[in-house]
């Protein structure tokens, strides 16, 4: 009883809500109840037709409806990025950030509402900003300058020279790319890769291959912002894959337990005046690196003077914290399937690849080259060149456990330091020098 109590009242309200819902029939007194049936069916099958072309509607807006064979890969390829960051700690502060970047770039979406990272007055567009016009790799950089300790440079400068020497894979996939059939400033923006830098690509890549210039011919250059700083970040993130092999093809055993002897003590006021000196030194070398090496130095003065203390805690922790969580989501979201999926980026990832390669090598054999000249306890362990391409810290450690592995007794990560620092600068002026000629 209870049961039919209840169908009963649904029944009714039933009944009753349908005039509110309009769905009820035009009620017209008439002799013919056949007539009133067939119009109640017509009007459901009116509701119905709605009802289903409501749902189609709805479907359309939905990303099941939108997407592709392209966004599916991509939203595979930020869930490997997250898994990487987390589950081996591959440079987790920034592989989290873009593979969940790579991921909102990539949710099918109806163009003309504003939603997608490239359209005008979305969020993700105003976000980017940031990146295309090159504002948050300076910031970047305060961060780091705040960070650095230069004493190791300070204390041993002949070390500056690996860090030079690691710029060889910036040249050498300059030459790549524009074999491959890139134009100069798209050549030049690729080549910077070779720096294992990311900020560094980034500023670079929105001077000269932002999809904006035009060069003389008349051609406009491609945007590959995206492309350059994903390899870029990636390859940072991978310095622990990548550069222990080559570590044990060309560095003998013996090489590899060279002891160096401790750097000297720098002094306080040494620290306060290398950013100084450094700061005129490298921007009257290359002008054009100003945003770079100046904010760079000026952390490290804010870090060094001793009367800075809070602006130089806010530099190194939260500033460089949210200017990396709006990269690492921006960049990430860059890579629509649309855009990114090309033969172009292929290409620059390759490229990336072999230049960093490169990078690893001429490190490591100049610091075998220097050694020639060196002798006693002069020499310094060729695995320490490998820390001259710049990604901090993650190269030194890697140098620093190489060295572990050969010789349990054997410290090198602060005589790794130097030249991974160096190599920060070396890829900041390589930037300037390339900018200078083509931008």
């Amino acid at each position: 009883m209870k049961k039919l109590i209840i169908i009963f009242s649904a029944i009714s309200l039933l009944v009753f809500i349908r005039p509110v819902l309009g769905l009820s029939a035009n009620i017209a007194t008439t002799d013919s109840s056949t007539s009133t049936v067939q119009v109640d069916a017509a009007e459901e099958d009116s509701i119905i037709d709605k009802a289903l072309d409501g749902i189609k509607t709805f479907y359309s807006y939905t990303g099941f409806a939108n997407s592709s064979s392209g966004n599916v890969i991509m939203i595979i390829i930020g869930i490997v990025f997250i898994y990487l960051g987390i589950k081996y700690d591959y440079e987790p502060l920034l592989l989290i950030p873009i593979g969940t970047g790579v991921i909102l770039g990539n949710i099918p979406f109806v163009a003309g509402n504003q939603t997608g990272i490239y359209e005008t007055g979305s969020v993700l567009n105003y976000l980017y900003f940031g990146v295309v016009k090159g504002v948050y790799p300076p910031l970047i950089f305060l961060g780091i300058g705040a960070m650095t300790d230069f004493s190791s440079l300070i204390a041993n400068p002949k070390l500056m020279l690996l860090g030079g020497a690691a710029q060889i894979g910036v040249f050498a996939t300059f030459l790549g790319a524009l074999y491959l059939g890139f134009n100069l400033p798209e050549a030049g923006a690729i080549g910077i890769i070779g720096g294992a830098d990311g900020p560094t690509a980034i500023f670079l890549s929105s001077k000269l291959a932002n999809g904006i210039n035009i060069l003389e011919d008349g051609t406009t250059v491609k945007n590959l912002i995206g492309p350059i700083a994903i390899a870029a970040y990636s390859y940072m993130a991978l310095v622990p894959v990548i550069q222990p092999p080559l570590m044990r093809l060309l560095i003998s055993k013996k090489d590899r337990k060279i002891k160096m002897k401790p750097p000297r003590a720098v002094t306080q006021k040494e620290k306060m005046i290398f950013p100084v000196v450094a700061l005129i030194l490298t921007l009257f070398i290359s002008p054009s690196a100003l945003p770079l090496l100046g904010m760079l130095f000026f952390g490290n003065l804010l870090k060094e003077s001793g009367r800075t203390e809070r602006l130089a805690d806010t530099a190194r922790t939260k500033l460089i914290d949210i200017v990396t969580i709006l990269l690492g989501v921006t960049v990430g979201a860059s890579t629509q399937a649309d855009i990114f999926i090309t033969k172009d980026s292929m290409l620059i990832f390759g490229l990336g690849a072999i230049s960093f390669v490169i990078a690893t090598c001429g490190g490591l054999l100049f610091a075998k080259f220097m050694n020639l000249f060196l002798k006693g306890d002069n020499k310094i362990n060729p695995l320490i060149g490998a820390a001259g391409v710049s990604a901090v810290p993650d190269s030194a450690r890697v140098v620093h456990h190489e060295g572990l592995k050969s010789d349990p007794s054997n410290f090198l990560l602060m005589h790794a330091m130097a030249p991974n620092v160096s190599g920060v600068i070396g890829s900041a002026i390589a930037a300037g020098i390339i900018l200078s000629f083509l931008g």
